[in-house]
């Protein structure tokens, strides 16, 4: 794989009231955070809408609080049509994202809960739970007003950011929202993000690695270094290339299924 490696942390996380689940035998769960609650219509992705990955005729509001069921998500990235957005121009955090092209990799980082039947037992990680493929064509749209905004067969229609701005113009702000080709994929088993992973593929954004003393635990480590979103490899250089196979081989060896298509690595 040639494509550069960017990574965002996306979902609900420990500033929320609730988790996205993860399972024992490495099925999961993802919830989106919340949307602005003043927000209206029926074009919204609600709590109560979304539906479980591994069985679409069951909802989520097991992991939701009652007071949350009819809350708009903001279900980005979502993984039917592949599209994330965010605000690159005015968020420093998504900055990193303009540099993203045709055939790139962004990866999503989420933050689990381990549950069973008797529900969540408080024990969290982090985990890859898919990516984009950037695809080669009708990749990039900047989130202004315009006819082509409304229309409702754009490829970005079901993009959380556009859903917002149809409730409130205010929101044709500037945002970018990237498609995913054929190659995109939401994992049917998340992948963990551990210590040993991290040592093997990550560095800083000024290329130093990541430093695990300070009395933090690896949580609070991974949660630091992965606060904006960036590339964080680049496979065009020997090393990345190391650290980009070393990264596959993980994928390859924690997610259930994969490679999924003769074509992936």
């Amino acid at each position: 794989m040639t494509g550069r490696i960017f990574l965002a942390n996306v979902g609900v996380n420990a500033s929320h009231r609730f988790t996205s689940p993860v399972f024992g035998d490495g099925a999961f769960e993802f919830l989106p955070i919340p949307e602005d609650r003043g927000l209206d219509g029926d074009h919204l992705v609600r709590y109560r809408g979304l539906r479980s990955h591994h069985d679409g005729t069951q909802d989520l509001l097991r992991y939701v609080p009652r007071r949350a069921w009819d809350w708009p998500t903001h279900n980005d990235p979502e993984f039917d049509t592949f599209t994330y957005g965010d605000n690159c121009d005015s968020a420093p955090r998504a900055a990193g994202l303009k540099a993203l092209r045709p055939g790139d990799f962004l990866f999503f980082l989420a933050r689990l809960e381990d549950w069973d039947a008797s529900g969540g037992n408080g024990s969290f990680g982090f985990y890859l739970v898919g990516f984009l493929h950037i695809a080669e064509t009708n990749w990039l749209f900047r989130g202004v007003p315009s006819k082509r905004s409304e229309d409702d067969s754009s490829w970005f229609r079901r993009n959380a950011h556009v859903l917002r701005a149809k409730s409130d113009e205010s929101y044709w702000d500037g945002f970018w929202v990237f498609r995913g080709d054929e190659r995109s994929i939401r994992f049917r088993t998340a992948v963990p993000v551990t210590r040993e992973l991290c040592l093997q593929v990550f560095t800083s954004a000024d290329g130093s690695p990541w430093k695990w003393d300070g009395g933090r635990t690896d949580l609070q480590v991974i949660g630091s270094y992965t606060r904006s979103c960036r590339q964080v490899i680049d496979p065009g250089t020997r090393r990345g290339a190391e650290r980009a196979d070393a990264l596959w081989d993980w994928i390859e060896r924690y997610s259930d299924g994969w490679p999924v298509t003769p074509s992936m690595p």
